[in-house]
């Protein structure tokens, strides 16, 4: 066998090798990621990496894939997929087993298997397992668990090399989990099954397997899988907990290229099977895939159940009470505050809401010590993490993520679950939520189905804000159905009318131009005509200006938040400046190659998606999650293990291994979306032209009041004056709001 075989039906520089695997570097048992050593027929030995689960030591494997460099180790064969064949001599056959590739199975115990049964000892381990306990120190149990490891190995390597041009390895197991040695088949009868049964395949990576297969456009499970998928991207991507079906049947044929029999035959299957709900709202019928419906149904008959169960206190007493705290914290309330305790108290579900320097956070406060009076036990949670730590520090009382609150933890197929549910509800008798704004419909049931009867909700947050990422628009439709208490703290509070970024906010609010000329503030605007002028000043800032008035301190204090991604000002263009201007190139610091992106060590990088998988330690305990918008400094790439460590703003330690970096991206710029919940000392936020439909009042609202203590706006004024006026709130299909509005 050659060293390297060259196919010249290959494309580009791909190549072939081809091998036995001498000695395992580094292997991933959650990716499948492996760092090998594989000696070629004249004894070459090479550098192979990639995704090869289960691999061991004594297999022989040909690979297809390409030679590169690698700046630390040299030259490496980087596979981009492979094929393994059993060793088929004593020799090669005793070494595989010694390495432990089958689990139960030692040097010593494949000493004695290959010692009595020779090159037929894998055919014994497959299909007579009950002959290995005829050897001394193997059980007939023992014997039957080598022989069920072995045949899920080598049955999953079919299911593996059937699916590799289409997902990888760890979704692969998935589906062999699933399904077993029968998975193939499965997959060829109905590739679509593939979308409800396997967390993280959906429609698109489905729809690739069956054109694989010459499945055609108009196979009824198509369709029905893409009216799923439809429902689905604009619950996770648009915020609609349901469709009209009149917006649905034109997208369904035009997405799928299929005629309007067609998809109705699928709908009402769809609904047969129980998948999808249909509602009428006003005359229109409305199309919810079944889960989102149960939870809005659930989100309105818990809140009902809640607030009429509430046990009520005297009003005199909370009086004295308000009296006491007054005098103890050095304040006096105004009306409203004294409404919002006095509410909060005697509601199953009170509302406060409000801008910013209203004093929120001192009816919290208030509320908090009334409850302690009480003998109450009390839980304060918030979306994120970066909202969960302000709120521990505004309160000077523990917070945590709502999804921490509820204990979130994994099923067997590793899809994240909540242990704090309708078994084992939350124990405290006051819930108190902050930014709640940011709260979607699946996660607030998830929290309802945890909370007890008699406890108290309390939500807190601006309905002027962005609504939630995620389905639905709950604050707000809550607050419009006008059914339970309701207090908006409108005055802003002499300490913090000297303010601008406050008054500001409000004016933007209030649909009234911002003041851009003051000098003497802590907002400041600075004109420029053109993208590539604000994007360079933007960055100037950053790296020189403020470091050279208030000390190089503040740089980690600055966060840059943009409305939209593209453009030259947007967060693709400004991140890849700021990073060389922030972080730049230099011998000392290693580097990480990802798509067209370079990590280095000192980058700030944010998560972009959920990852339930990912395990972090810190100085107190360890954990599991990394979400959405968390924000981290990369401190250490280990090539050598594929892996860089991050810190995350709460201290969170996370070794991130390089197959997950399609989940990072730079973070020296944000989106506001992402920037919801979160609020940061300097906010600058270039003004441009861009997406139309982003340039709304609530968008520049949201950004300027994520500002501490300094909002710098750069760019043109006329943008500023037609976000302004553009008072378009974010349309969402729900119907929470008339769901509880039916209720007396």
């Amino acid at each position: 066998m050659k060293e390297i075989i060259i196919d010249e039906e290959l494309n580009d520089d791909r190549a072939e090798i081809a091998g036995t695997v001498e000695h395992i570097i580094y292997q991933s048992e959650e990716s499948g990621y492996t760092v090998c050593e594989v000696a070629t027929e004249n004894n070459e030995l090479f550098t192979v990496v990639g995704e090869m689960p289960f691999l061991g030591v004594g297999e022989m494997i040909k690979a297809v894939g390409k030679w590169t460099l690698h700046q630390t180790f040299g030259r490496q064969f980087r596979v981009e997929y492979y094929e393994k064949e059993l060793p088929a001599t004593e020799n090669a056959i005793l070494k595989y087993l010694s390495s432990r590739a089958i689990k139960g199975i030692g040097p010593s115990i494949a000493l004695k298997i290959v010692g009595q049964y020779g090159v037929d000892s894998f055919d014994v381990i497959e299909n007579h397992p009950e002959w290995l306990a005829e050897i001394p120190g193997i059980s007939l149990k023992k014997a039957k668990a080598m022989s069920d490891d072995f045949k899920m190995q080598f049955g999953l390597r079919s299911v593996m090399m059937f699916c590799r041009d289409f997902f990888g390895p760890s979704l692969a197991v998935r589906i062999y989990k699933k399904w077993g040695s029968g998975s193939i088949d499965v997959i060829k009868r109905n590739p679509y099954i593939l979308c409800d049964e396997i967390h993280g395949i959906g429609f698109e990576k489905a729809d690739n397997v069956a054109k694989s297969l010459g499945i055609g456009n108009y196979r009824e499970e198509r369709i029905k899988a893409g009216i799923k998928y439809i429902l689905t991207y604009n619950g996770v991507q648009n915020g609609h907990m349901f469709l009209p079906l009149d917006k649905l049947m034109p997208t369904v044929c035009r997405s799928l290229a299929t005629d309007e029999d067609s998809a109705l035959k699928a709908i009402e299957e769809l609904l047969s099977l129980n998948h999808i709900t249909i509602k009428k709202y006003n005359g229109r019928s409305c199309v919810y895939l079944h889960s989102y419906y149960e939870a809005e149904k659930y989100v309105s008959e818990k809140l009902q159940m809640i607030d009429n169960f509430c046990p009520k206190i005297e009003a005199a007493d909370i009086g004295r009470m308000i009296m006491c705290i007054e005098s103890e914290f050095g304040v006096e309330y105004a009306a409203m505050q004294k409404k919002a305790i006095v509410n909060s108290v005697n509601s199953g579900v009170m509302v406060l809401t409000g801008g910013p320097g209203t004093g929120k956070t001192t009816v919290v406060r208030a509320v908090i010590r009334v409850f302690e009076e009480l003998g109450y036990k009390i839980a304060l949670a918030a979306p994120t993490g970066r909202a969960a730590k302000r709120m521990s520090e505004s309160t000077l009382q523990e917070a945590k993520t709502i999804h921490r609150l509820l204990e979130m933890d994994f099923s067997n197929d590793k899809q994240p679950v909540f242990r704090r549910n309708e078994s084992m509800k939350l124990e405290e008798n006051v819930i108190i939520i902050d930014e709640a704004s940011m709260v979607d419909t699946m996660l607030f049931a998830a929290l309802l189905h945890a909370v007890k009867p008699g406890a108290r909700l309390i939500l807190i947050g601006d309905s002027d804000q962005l609504p939630s990422v995620g389905a639905g628009n709950v604050l707000n439709d809550i607050i419009k159905s006008d059914r339970f208490n309701t207090v908006e703290l409108k005055e802003i509070f002499r300490q913090e009318e000297e303010s601008l970024i406050i008054t500001n906010a409000h004016a933007i609010n209030e649909g009234e131009y911002p003041t851009l000329t003051s000098k003497n503030s802590d907002f400041f605007f600075l004109p420029r005509d053109d993208d590539e002028s604000i994007a360079r000043t933007v960055a100037e800032l950053c790296a020189v200006r403020l470091p050279k008035t208030y000390g190089k301190d503040i740089v980690n204090d600055i966060q840059v938040i943009t409305p939209s991604r593209k453009g030259n000002a947007g967060t693709d263009v400004l991140n890849s400046l700021l990073q060389r201007a922030l972080n730049p190139k230099s011998e000392y610091k290693k580097e990480k190659k990802v798509r067209d992106v370079v990590f280095r060590e000192g980058d700030k990088v944010m998560q972009i998606k959920n990852n339930y998988d990912i395990e972090w330690e810190n100085d107190r305990k360890d954990g599991i999650g990394i979400f959405n918008g968390d924000i981290g400094t990369i401190k250490e790439i280990d090539a050598k293990n594929e892996s860089m460590k991050i810190i995350f703003d709460d201290n969170r330690c996370v070794d991130y291994d390089f197959s997950l970096l399609d989940e990072l991206e730079h973070a020296y710029a944000i989106t506001v979306h992402k920037s919801q919940g979160s609020e940061y000392p300097v906010v600058i936020i270039p003004m441009y032209k861009f997406n139309s439909r982003l340039m709304t009042r609530n968008l520049l609202y949201t950004a300027v009041t994520r500002a501490q203590k300094m909002v710098i706006l750069v760019g043109r004024a006329e943008v500023v004056k037609n976000m302004v006026d553009t008072n378009k709130p974010v349309k969402r299909y729900t119907a929470l709001e008339l769901m509880l509005s039916e209720y007396e």
